[in-house]
């Protein structure tokens, strides 16, 4: 329709995201240990095994075993492919005999190209497919449950969290109104029935009146508030970052790629209070925490993306990089 074959789609979709400033963010060096906690295609880790030459120990987390085993055919044994949710990072390194990483971790956050482009797994509103959007589909609970199963209350309310979605009501009676409910197009279908459109005159396109605004799909909110209850996306990252800082070596990095405001409001605080100093009461007379810095930040601001990447790649549009350096 546009002119890009499939594997023009295939070649972009495995471009990763602000490359360059993730290799400097961990100030990669032979010889020590990195870990690519979400690997996905394996292109962070491609270019983390290239500059390292063999001489470093890398391991490869990923919570989808399709992508793993397309990674193990790349890697050979130059990486270590763990299936693991990287909430469980301390525990699933431990089992190789790695209590310590003393080169950096790295965790690019959100759901892949791959995911996306398979229709099957149930991620996308513009592909047919089953409600799954399991990034583990070991795991039990998919989008059919909560679609078909949840409270209509509680539906809405993780639409309006997760999604940050002002409809979320009127999504939810609606959802619950027209179950069961199967397929992705269907989901979509109802859910764009549910906004109001609103024309842009400044460019002459339509986008919908969702909270924030933008050309997006109607159902995109919607879609990603499902996916990230699905696979607990929230929870395992706060779970991901103290992992991490436990386990890092003093000089050791830690980058964290985001897409979503409140995937970035939670690396954005925890990096605040592991670099504080004290965290008594602003009120309090004398310190009495005794609370020492724990990391440097090296980001004070998130890195984003150039204005060459955006034009090649655009799922970077939304990406935000942050980094800090373990002290103690």
């Amino acid at each position: 329709m546009n002119g890009q074959t499939d594997q023009d789609l295939e070649e972009r979709a495995h471009i990763p995201v602000l490359l360059q400033e993730v290799i400097e963010a961990l100030d990669v060096r032979p010889g020590l240990t990195y870990v690519d906690a979400t690997a996905g295609a394996g292109g962070h880790l491609a270019a983390i095994d290239k500059i390292t030459q063999g001489k470093s120990k890398l391991f490869a987390f990923d919570r989808d075993q399709t992508s793993l085993d397309k990674l193990r055919e790349s890697f050979s044994d130059r990486a270590t492919m763990v299936h693991s949710n990287f909430r469980y990072l301390k525990e699933a390194l431990a089992q190789y005999d790695v209590n310590t990483v003393d080169g950096g971790i790295l965790a690019d956050l959100g759901v892949s190209s791959m995911q996306l482009d398979q229709g099957e797994r149930g991620f996308s509103f513009q592909k047919a497919g089953p409600l799954d959007m399991r990034m583990d589909r070991s795991e039990a609970n998919s989008a059919w449950h909560i679609v078909n199963q949840w409270p209509e209350g509680a539906l809405a309310d993780i639409i309006y969290k997760y999604g940050e979605e002002r409809h979320s009501r009127k999504i939810a009676n609606r959802i619950a109104a027209n179950r069961p409910i199967d397929t992705t197009l269907h989901l979509a279908e109802i859910v764009a029935r549910c906004l109001p459109r609103s024309s842009d005159k400044k460019n002459g396109k339509k986008s919908f009146g969702s909270a924030g605004g933008g050309y997006i799909h109607p159902a995109t909110r919607t879609f990603q508030a499902i996916r990230m209850a699905v696979n607990e996306e929230l929870e395992s990252l706060e779970d991901f970052l103290r992992e991490s800082l436990s386990i890092l070596k003093p000089g050791a990095r830690l980058v964290v790629i985001t897409f979503h405001s409140l995937e970035d409001r939670i690396v954005k605080q925890f990096f605040r209070t592991a670099a504080a100093s004290c965290v008594c009461p602003p009120r309090a007379p004398v310190c009495t925490c005794q609370k020492e810095c724990e990391v440097l930040i090296i980001t004070r601001k998130p890195i984003t993306a150039s204005d060459d990447e955006l034009l090649a790649n655009t799922r970077s549009r939304s990406a935000k990089l942050r980094a800090a350096q373990k002290l103690i």
